[in-house]
């Protein structure tokens, strides 16, 4: 398995004084699982010229029911991110959480791709960022199978980072992983409720089942033909439509060409356009459970961390994320002010 798919644009989002240039033309897939050799020499020449790039974090804001006395005052921490729209919204949560505990913060997500992030806090460039459980055990730290239980995929993660000198903290149920949707008004007629359901429909009523989905998705092990394998599926070519991760969204929600569609299950979209999301009740795609990650030397000098982040973790659900993603993704809000917007309202911290 490759990397996580990155988004390469925010819709609507071109211009926000927080989302830095690259992001103009808009919405592409997430997760990106090819294409890695380009990337890492893109993380390396990053590393080499120090990633100067980012800028203070200056908001005034207070502690709410976490940075009480400000445990992290005289701390200078650099927080980082992805380029897609939830990672840098994860991102700016964290650098906002710092600034209220007093730190003084550098905000450079919003990198190009995960390996110049993954780069970044393995070199001790950033301190502190949102990670996904499923990428660091398939992409950085190579294992070819997924672990089925979360907690224990997170636990592997978490003791086999270690000696790359990655502390990752208490994960979230924030699970950004593959899934099939159906409109709402098709799923009035079909009433699918799980994977095992589509098999079963697709059993019965071959014709019935079309699926939209992405080239990469359509081709890998991981992706549509293990999913089939799983479930027991045999689906034809002519039911297998092939088209960009944008598209699929549309397709499935007003088009009748698509019964189902590959969706992200943190996508803002699945609410905006009324989609069903079917239960994976095999467990077949991986857990992608987003947690933070500190650069070990920086979470030994300052591991009140710890108190400051796990709580906002518990609070980061799907359905959390598809609201702020949706903000950013369908309604072009700026995703540092989505963060600090949310955390405001959950009480973690205080506008100053």
């Amino acid at each position: 398995m490759g990397s996580r798919r990155v988004r390469v644009g925010l819709a609507g989002a071109v211009g926000s004084r927080k989302v830095r240039a690259g992001l103009a033309g808009a919405v592409g897939p997430r997760k990106v699982r090819a294409g890695l050799a380009g990337a890492v020499v893109l993380a390396l020449a990053l590393a080499g010229c120090g990633l100067k790039s980012g800028s203070p974090m200056v908001d005034d804001v207070e502690p709410g029911s976490v940075g009480r006395g400000k445990p992290l005052h005289g701390a200078s921490l650099t927080v980082t991110s992805k380029n897609f729209s939830e990672n840098i919204i994860l991102g700016q949560m964290i650098g906002l959480v710092f600034k209220a505990a007093g730190a003084e913060v550098l905000d450079r997500t919003n990198l190009p791709g995960s390996i110049s992030a993954r780069e970044a806090i393995v070199k001790g460039d950033a301190d502190a960022m949102y990670e996904y459980t499923g990428t660091g055990w398939i992409t950085y730290l190579g294992h070819a199978k997924p672990i089925p239980d979360p907690i224990e995929q997170w636990k592997a993660v978490r003791d086999q980072d270690r000696a790359t000198g990655v502390t990752w903290l208490t994960p979230s149920t924030l699970n950004n992983t593959y899934a099939l949707a159906i409109s709402r008004k098709n799923n009035a007629k079909y009433h699918l409720k799980t994977l095992s359901d589509v098999a079963a429909l697709a059993k019965k009523d071959p014709s019935a089942v079309t699926i939209c989905v992405e080239n990469e998705f359509a081709s890998r092990d991981d992706g549509l033909p293990g999913m089939e394998k799983a479930y027991g599926m045999s689906l034809p070519a002519s039911s297998i439509k092939k088209m960009d991760a944008g598209i699929i969204y549309t397709q499935v929600s007003k088009s009748g060409s698509c019964l189902l569609g590959e969706v992200f299950t943190t996508d803002g979209r699945i609410k905006a356009m009324n989609l069903d999301v079917l239960v994976d009740n095999k467990h077949f795609f991986p857990n992608y459970n987003a947690a933070p990650v500190i650069h070990t030397k920086t979470f030994e000098k300052y591991p009140q961390i710890a108190a400051l982040l796990d709580p906002v973790s518990k609070k980061l659900t799907t359905e959390v994320a598809q609201v702020l993603n949706a903000k950013v993704d369908v309604d072009g809000q700026d995703p540092h002010e989505v963060a600090k917007e949310w955390l405001i309202q959950e009480g973690f911290i205080k506008q100053g």
